[in-house]
């Protein structure tokens, strides 16, 4: 596993966790920072990709929901969710990343981390982002 998928499945765990407790994301990003549950440190980009989400959720989450074909962000998983905020937040928000890649590492974390059906579904509304990349960034 690369050094940065390593960062986006570390990312993945701490938005799920954040949400499952409550918790305000960055508040706990912070927290694994300072008092590590792990001998790994938190990676750098594992931040960057935390902290990009919560900066910009409200906008993927409504674009997950609005091209999710009858999907509410409520109603699909909690994994599922997490990688599609990550996600689309490389597709839209981080140059850096060329969007096959996005796809590709969301899904693969897709077929570990959550359900048989998971990979398809992340791989599909991924692919509708970047389909409609030039319209949502206008």
């Amino acid at each position: 596993m690369g050094a940065r998928t390593k960062a986006r499945k570390r990312a993945a765990d701490i938005l799920f966790e954040a949400e499952q407790r409550g918790f305000d994301p960055v508040r706990l990003l912070r927290d694994r920072i300072e008092k590590p549950l792990t001998e790994s440190p938190v990676p750098q980009y594992a931040a960057d990709v935390v902290e990009g989400v919560v900066a910009h959720r409200e906008r993927i989450d409504e674009l997950l929901e609005t091209y999710s074909n009858g999907w509410t962000i409520e109603r699909m998983p909690a994994v599922d969710r997490a990688l599609l905020r990550i996600g689309t937040w490389e597709i839209l928000f981080n140059a850096d990343v060329p969007d096959a890649v996005a796809i590709d590492e969301a899904v693969d974390l897709a077929s570990q981390l959550s359900t048989d059906d998971s990979p398809a579904f992340v791989n599909g509304l991924l692919g509708r982002i970047v389909e409609l990349k030039p319209t949502l960034l206008i």
